[in-house]
């Protein structure tokens, strides 16, 4: 992948959370690339710690520390090891986040006839939706609240949320995790101002359809075949197929990079192949 110009990040110190996961651990690697030491945090230690020793192995600089983001003591023990190891943060991506079955029904309308048996939303689980609202909303507050602290007046200082396109337009099926994510839009636009006086910018980016692991099932059939909400998605997106994680990376070094972005403040960046942008006519 090449750049007009070259995202230069050698001497800041970017946290990354939910970092055990294949996605923030490919933000991880690619903020180690461009030069950032970086802190991998997740809940399973281990496999932020697997990433994180892929990255020292290709020459930068990581670590993975046990976090878990809707738990403030263990947000502040993290943060502490992280200022031992590394100093201070310059650059948090919140990226722990997700979605629950619990918390999903199974139709996209409801009928008068035709409903035993289906999960619909008169059967979607509290403990599902707080669970799920949480560990988005609260996964993001909570860590900011902790990291924050030491990037007031720190030149070029920034946060990085990730939203999505259900923040935008809510997907059939996943209500709390569409209320989530629209509340992390709204999160990042509250607090690019409250941040303004004190020089730490606070932007997001909007993924639009990738297959991962949490929507493999509903994407795919056993046998590879893609789903009816594939062929849903595919046809609302003009660029027609799935996007890849790679193609996230230049929004999230652009947002990084004071150089790049020094002015942008309160941005949710979609990154969707034309998603957002199509009314389907």
């Amino acid at each position: 992948m090449t750049s007009p110009f070259t995202h230069d990040l050698t001497g800041k110190v970017a946290v990354v959370t939910g970092a055990g996961g294949v996605l923030c651990s490919f933000f991880a690697k690619e903020l180690a690339r461009a030069g950032a030491k970086v802190a991998l945090l997740d809940l399973n230690v281990e496999a932020a710690q697997k990433y994180a020793d892929e990255i020292v192995a290709a020459g930068g600089e990581a670590k993975g520390y046990k976090a878990n983001v809707l738990e403030l003591e263990s947000l502040q023990e993290a943060h502490d090891a992280v200022v031992a190891d590394f100093g201070v943060a310059d650059i948090l991506v919140n990226g722990a986040g997700g979605n629950s079955p619990k918390a999903s029904t199974e139709n996209e309308f409801h009928e008068i006839e035709g409903m035993e048996g289906v999960k619909s939303f008169f059967e979607l689980d509290k403990s599902g939706i707080e669970f799920v609202f949480n560990l988005n909303y609260l996964g993001t507050l909570l860590p900011t609240q902790v990291f924050a602290k030491d990037m007031l007046g720190k030149e070029g200082a920034n946060i990085i949320n990730v939203s999505s396109m259900n923040a935008y337009t809510p997907l059939t099926k996943i209500p709390a995790y569409s209320g989530a994510k629209a509340a992390i839009s709204n999160f990042t636009e509250w607090l690019a101002v409250y941040f303004s006086h004190v020089g730490i910018r606070v932007n997001a980016i909007a993924p639009g359809f990738l297959v991962s692991k949490q929507n493999q099932a509903l994407l795919f059939n056993e046998d590879g075949t893609p789903t009816a909400r594939t062929h849903k998605i595919l046809s609302s997106t003009p660029m027609n197929r799935f996007g890849e994680p790679e193609e996230l990376i230049g929004g999230l070094l652009f947002l990084a990079d004071e150089k790049a972005s020094s002015f942008v403040n309160g941005v949710v960046l979609p990154i969707d192949g034309g998603f957002h942008a199509y009314s389907g006519v």
